[in-house]
């Protein structure tokens, strides 16, 4: 699925800047691989619960209401 220009890049600014959520599981969410075969080896869970946690917390952020400008 493509994502308009930008999706991947302000989700990542908003989970490492704005949220708590960790890094590895921001990572996962974007469907990165774990490049360090040792790290990747002994990754055993699946945070499932962690990612639909975070995602649920990315559509409350984005569905929110702009702000209104100042004239």
């Amino acid at each position: 699925m493509d994502l308009p220009r930008g999706s991947r890049a302000s989700f990542r600014d908003w989970s490492g800047e704005a949220s708590s959520f960790p890094r590895d599981v921001a990572e996962m969410a974007l469907a990165h691989v774990i490049e360090n075969r040792v790290e990747a080896a002994y990754r055993r869970g699946d945070p499932f619960n962690k990612r639909r946690r975070m995602m649920q917390a990315w559509a409350d952020y984005v569905s929110k209401e702009p702000a209104r400008l100042l004239s």
